[in-house]
């Protein structure tokens, strides 16, 4: 069974906050929360393991 990974896991975390800083450049605040929502979806698909993902959705509330 998979798990979620909470430990860190990527090469370079603060490049990639920078790019999501980046992303949301010029938007404005519903455009950015659309973004966001979009975002999740795309990396949810990617996750694709319904556990992992009730995983996630718990450990961020």
């Amino acid at each position: 069974m998979v798990k979620l990974i909470t430990h860190p896991n990527m090469a370079s975390p603060d490049d990639f906050y920078a790019d999501l800083i980046a992303a949301h450049e010029g938007k404005s605040d519903a455009e950015s929360e659309a973004f966001n929502a979009r975002l999740i979806l795309v990396l949810a698909n990617h996750i694709g393991d319904q556990a992992v993902l009730k995983e996630a959705l718990a450990a961020s509330q």
